[in-house]
C-alpha cells in the first residue's frame, strides 16, 4: 500500500528525474487571478506563463498543488461527507510544459508513471480523447498499445479546455480506472457515465489553439501541456479502495474525529465523521494563509465550512468545542509536506477553538428564539424574512443555518422580505451617515459599497496580486472610465494594498496591465469596508471589470512594517520605564518615522528614554517571530493584550504578540501583546534597530515620542556622526575630545556674558564713563529714568531694585534696548508711594509709548515691553508726564 505522503512524494519525484523543475504550491488565495475566490487547480499559479504575461526560468514543471472548492464557480460545499469522491479541499498533482514538450512526451510520461512508478494493470485503465483529436487517439494506441474500444472520443466540452471566452486553450485526454464490475456505473459517454466504478485519475490538456472572439481557432506558436491528478483519488487506487474516505490520511482524521466526539469510527455518524475529516483540511489550511473567519468573501466561506464542520460535531454529540483538538492530528499527518501547518498549528488551533465557543452560544441561543419564532409555523409554512434578518443582524445567526435547521420541519424562509429588511438596514445607515464633511463624496461611497460589497485585503501575507475593478469613481462621482493623465479612485475585489488605519498610513505602488500603467498615491477605508484606491493613471484607460496586475511599493511598505512593530515594543517599553498609567494616545506609522502619544504627566528624561530603547532593542534583538492570532475581544483582554487609544473593534480581533521578556514580572512571558490590524515585520529582528529623536508634549497629560528604525535609524546616527565629526573638526580637536571642548567654550562664553551684564548694570546704575544716574524731581516725587542698549529684559527687575534703593522714595524707570530694536520697560515705586502711585499704570504709559500694549505685575514692580527700541526718551516723557498730573 502506498500513503498519500508517499504517493505524492513519488509524483514529483518521477517528473524532477524527468527534467522537470520541482515548484511548491501556490497559495489557496490566487494572486493571479481575481476571478476565482480560491485557486481550484494545478494551473491557476501558471496561467500567466500560459499567455505569456510571465516567463519562469523553467519551461517544465511539477506541482502538487492545494486546492479549495466551497465558494463561487466551483463550489463542493453540500456535497462533502454524502459521496466517496467530493472535498472541499483536495490536492492536485500535475506536470507543466511551457513550450517544451507536446502531446507524445506527455502521454508516455503519463503511461510510464501509472503503469511502472505505481504499477497499475493496463486492462483496468482507459482513456478518452476530444472527438476530433486523431492525433492523441494514435499516439495512445502506439503507446499504450490500447485497442480501438479502449480509447472513446467524446465530443462535448468535458473533453475540451479553454481559459475562457478567449485566450489559450485545447483538446483533453482523460485516464479512467475501473473499480470492477461489483460497482455501478458504466464507461465515459454511456448512459451510466455517473456511475462509480470508472474513475477519471488524470485529466491531460493538450493546449494547442488561440480561441479568438470571433470564434475561430489558430495554432499556438507554441504548444503546452497542463495535467491534473487528483492524489485523494489516485492514492484510493493505490491502496485497492474505491472511497477516498477509506485511505490513510482520512482515516486517521475521521478515526481522530470519532474519538473526540465518543462515537463509533464508520458507525451511524459516519458521514458527519467525513464532513468534519474534510472540513478540518480546508479550515486549517485557509486560515494558515491568514484567511481568517468573517462575515464577507472568502472569511464567510471559511466560516461556513467552520461552522457546517462544528454543527456535525453537535449531531454527534459534542456539547463543547472538539474540533480544535484534530488540528495536531492533521500537522501530524500533512505537516512535513506542508509546514506552513506546522508553523501555524498554534493560530489555526486557537482560530478554530474561538470560532468553535462562538458557534456553540450562537447556534444554542439562536435555535432557541428560532424555535419560540416557529412555534406556531408548521409544515410547508415559511418564516417571514424580517425575523430572519434579526437573527442574522441582531444575534449572528447565518441565514444557511436559519434554512438548514427549518429544513427538517419542512418551514422554509421568505428570501426576499429577507433582502428587503436589510435593504432597509443599509438605507438607515446611510440616512444616518455623518461622515466627514464632505458629505457627495462620503456619500457615494454607500452606492459603491451597495454595487460591490467590501474589498478582500490579501496584504497580510502578499504585496503582489491581481484585482478586477469593480468600481470608478472621480470628483465624487461614480464614472465609467479613468483616462490617461486623470487622478481618481479605483475600487476591486482584492487588494494587497493597506488602506490607511490605526495610525499606519495607506500604501503606495503601481497598477498594470496591457498598455495601461497606474501609479496609486493613497488608499483609504470607506463606508461598508471598501477600499478607495487613490490613482493617477499615467498610461492607458480603466474600465470596469478589467483585471489589473497589483504592486505594493516594497521598500516602503517593508518600512512602515518597522515603524508600527517598533510602536508596539516602545509601547511596552514605556509601561515598563513609565508605568502602567501609561497609555497609548495616539499614533502615527509613516515609512520614514513613526510617532507615538501616551499618557504620562512630566518629560521623560534623557536616562529613561535610554532605557526605553534598551528594553526595545533587546526584543529586536531575540529575532523573535511575530505571530498573529484571531481572537474575541474579551479573550484577548483577559490573555493581556492593549487596545489602542481610538480604535473600533468587532466581536473578533488580531491579536500581535512578538518577543520573550527576559527581565521584570513579565520574565519569561510575551513581552508585547496588542489588539491590532496594521501590518508588521515577521520577526522583531526586521526592526533593525530603534532610536528615539524627540520628546515632547502635545496635550496636557500627553506626551510624544518620535523614532526611527532600521534604514532611517541607521541614517539618522550617520548624520549624527557627520555633524559630530564636522564639530570637532571646527574646533580642532578629536571627536572624542568634542564634548569637553565645547562645555569649556560654553563655560567661557557664560563667564563673560555675566562680565558683560555686570558692566552694562553698572552703566545703567550710572557707574563707569556716564557719571551717577540722575535723579529729578517731579510733582514732589524723586523719580530716575534710564535708557540703556544691549540690556535684556530679564535684567531690567534687578536693576530697578537696586535704584529704588539708591533713591529712598520715589519712582524708577529702565528701559533696556535689545540688539534687535525692540525694548523691555520696568517701573518701580517706593513702598511709602504705592498708595498714592501705581507701577503698573507708569509702566502702561511708557511700553504705549514704544508701540506696545498693556503690561502687568503689582503696585510696586512692573514690567512691560513694545517693539521700537527707539522711542525709549519718548517713553520716559511719558512716565514723566503721568507723575506731573498733567
Amino acid at each position: 500500500m502506498s500513503s498519500v505522503n508517499e504517493v505524492r512524494s513519488a509524483f514529483l519525484n518521477f517528473f524532477a528525474k524527468n527534467g522537470h523543475e520541482r515548484v511548491a504550491s501556490a497559495p489557496l488565495v490566487p494572486r493571479n487571478d481575481p476571478t476565482l475566490m480560491f485557486t481550484n487547480a494545478g494551473m491557476v499559479q501558471f496561467k500567466n506563463v500560459f499567455t505569456g504575461l510571465e516567463k519562469p526560468g523553467y519551461q517544465t514543471a511539477t506541482t502538487a498543488q492545494k486546492c479549495v472548492r466551497a465558494g463561487g464557480k466551483h463550489n463542493d460545499l453540500d456535497n462533502v461527507g454524502f459521496t466517496a469522491r467530493h472535498h472541499t479541499f483536495f490536492e492536485m498533482m500535475g506536470n507543466f510544459s511551457f513550450g517544451d514538450y507536446f502531446k507524445e512526451n506527455a502521454i508516455e510520461l503519463a503511461w510510464n508513471l501509472i503503469t511502472k512508478e505505481f504499477g497499475l494493470p493496463k486492462d483496468k485503465l482507459l482513456v478518452t480523447v476530444y472527438a476530433d483529436d486523431d492525433e492523441a487517439f494514435d499516439l495512445w494506441k502506439k503507446i499504450a498499445g490500447f485497442s480501438d474500444d479502449r480509447i472513446i472520443r467524446i465530443a462535448t466540452s468535458d473533453n475540451f479546455w479553454s481559459m475562457g471566452d478567449t485566450g489559450p486553450c485545447g483538446p483533453c485526454s482523460e485516464i479512467f480506472f475501473d473499480h470492477g464490475e461489483d460497482i455501478w456505473g458504466g464507461p465515459p459517454g454511456s448512459p451510466e457515465e455517473d456511475g462509480d466504478r470508472f474513475i477519471e485519475i488524470w485529466n491531460l490538456v493538450f493546449m494547442q489553439y488561440e480561441q479568438q472572439i470571433d470564434g475561430a481557432r489558430t495554432d499556438l506558436p507554441r504548444p503546452s501541456i497542463d495535467t491534473g491528478m487528483g492524489l485523494e483519488r489516485m492514492a484510493a487506487v493505490l491502496q485497492g479502495v474505491h472511497d477516498n474516505y477509506d485511505i490513510d490520511l482520512f482515516k486517521a482524521l475521521t478515526s481522530a474525529a470519532a474519538n473526540v466526539t465518543r462515537t463509533e469510527a464508520g458507525g451511524t455518524g459516519k458521514t458527519s465523521q467525513r464532513v468534519i475529516a474534510d472540513h478540518l483540511r480546508a479550515m486549517s489550511f485557509l486560515i494558515a494563509e491568514g484567511v481568517l473567519p468573517s462575515n464577507e468573501g472568502r472569511g464567510y466561506v471559511l466560516r461556513r465550512i467552520m461552522r457546517r464542520a462544528m454543527r456535525h460535531a453537535t449531531l454527534l454529540g459534542a456539547e463543547k468545542p472538539v474540533i480544535h483538538e484534530l488540528v495536531p492530528v492533521l500537522v501530524r499527518e500533512m505537516g512535513q509536506a506542508y509546514p506552513e501547518l506546522v508553523n501555524g498549528e498554534a493560530m489555526i488551533t486557537e482560530t478554530v477553538r474561538l470560532e468553535e465557543e462562538r458557534f456553540l452560544k450562537t447556534l444554542s441561543r439562536g435555535l432557541q428564539i428560532l424555535e419560540d419564532e416557529t412555534a406556531s409555523l408548521g409544515k410547508g409554512d415559511m418564516l417571514d424574512g424580517t425575523t430572519a434578518f434579526k437573527l442574522y443582524d441582531t444575534y449572528g445567526f447565518p441565514l444557511d443555518l436559519t434554512q438548514d435547521a427549518l429544513r427538517t420541519r419542512d418551514i422554509s424562509v421568505d428570501l426576499a422580505g429577507f433582502e428587503s429588511a436589510m435593504a432597509q438596514q443599509k438605507a438607515e445607515a446611510r440616512k444616518n451617515w455623518s461622515g466627514s464633511g464632505e458629505a457627495a463624496t462620503d456619500q457615494v461611497w454607500f452606492g459603491v459599497s451597495d454595487q460591490t460589497g467590501p474589498t478582500e485585503f490579501l496584504g497580510y501575507e502578499t504585496e503582489t496580486a491581481e484585482g478586477e475593478i469593480t468600481a470608478l469613481v472621480k470628483g465624487g462621482d461614480v464614472v465609467d472610465a479613468l483616462n490617461a493623465g486623470d487622478e481618481g479612485f479605483v475600487v476591486l475585489n482584492q487588494t494587497p494594498f493597506y488602506a490607511e488605519s490605526g495610525g499606519q498610513v495607506g500604501d503606495m505602488g503601481v497598477m498594470r496591465a496591457d498598455n495601461i500603467v497606474v501609479e496609486v498615491l493613497d488608499v483609504t477605508k470607506q463606508a461598508g469596508g471598501v477600499f478607495a484606491h487613490r490613482v493617477k493613471v499615467t498610461k492607458g484607460s480603466l474600465k470596469r471589470g478589467l483585471a489589473l496586475s497589483l504592486a505594493v511599493d516594497h521598500t516602503r511598505r517593508s518600512a512602515i512594517r518597522a515603524n508600527h512593530s517598533a510602536t508596539h515594543l516602545l509601547h511596552e517599553a514605556l509601561r515598563e520605564v513609565l508605568g502602567t498609567h501609561v497609555a497609548q494616545k495616539g499614533s502615527m506609522v509613516s515609512p520614514d518615522r513613526l510617532r507615538f502619544d501616551f499618557s504620562h504627566t512630566k518629560p521623560v528624561s534623557a536616562d529613561e528614554i535610554a532605557e526605553i530603547e534598551r528594553l526595545a532593542n533587546a526584543i529586536v534583538l531575540q529575532n523573535a517571530p511575530v505571530e498573529t492570532r484571531l481572537m474575541g475581544v474579551d479573550e484577548a483582554r483577559e490573555a493581556g493584550a492593549m487596545a489602542l487609544f481610538g480604535e473600533k473593534y468587532g466581536d473578533e480581533v488580531r491579536v500581535v504578540s512578538m518577543g520573550t521578556a527576559l527581565e521584570g514580572e513579565k520574565a519569561g512571558k510575551t513581552y508585547s501583546m496588542e489588539l491590532c490590524g496594521g501590518t508588521h515585520v515577521k520577526r522583531t529582528g526586521d526592526i533593525g534597530l530603534v532610536t528615539v529623536v524627540q520628546e515632547s508634549s502635545v496635550a496636557s497629560g500627553v506626551r510624544r515620542l518620535e523614532a526611527f528604525t532600521a534604514d532611517g535609524a541607521r541614517a539618522y546616527f550617520a548624520d549624527q556622526d557627520r555633524q559630530l565629526k564636522a564639530v570637532a573638526s571646527a574646533l580642532k580637536v578629536s571627536p572624542r575630545d568634542a564634548l569637553s571642548r565645547v562645555e569649556a567654550l560654553v563655560e567661557e562664553r557664560r563667564q563673560l556674558e555675566r562680565q558683560l551684564a555686570e558692566t552694562r548694570q553698572k552703566l545703567a546704575m550710572g557707574g563707569g564713563a556716564e557719571g551717577a544716574a540722575e535723579v529729578e524731581e517731579i510733582n514732589g516725587v524723586k523719580f530716575i529714568g534710564r535708557v540703556v542698549d544691549g540690556l535684556q529684559p530679564k535684567d531690567l527687575r534687578g536693576l530697578v531694585d537696586q535704584s529704588k534703593k539708591q533713591v529712598g522714595s520715589g519712582v524708577v524707570a529702565i528701559i533696556g534696548v535689545t540688539e534687535d530694536g525692540k525694548a523691555g520697560i520696568s517701573v518701580g515705586v517706593t513702598e511709602d508711594l504705592v498708595g498714592s502711585l501705581s507701577a503698573v499704570d507708569l509702566v502702561r504709559a511708557g511700553s504705549a509709548a514704544l508701540g506696545g500694549q498693556g503690561g502687568g505685575g503689582r503696585p510696586d514692580m512692573a514690567q512691560a515691553g513694545g517693539p521700537d527700541g527707539s522711542k525709549g526718551e519718548e517713553a520716559l516723557t511719558a512716565i514723566r508726564t503721568l507723575l506731573s498730573g498733567a
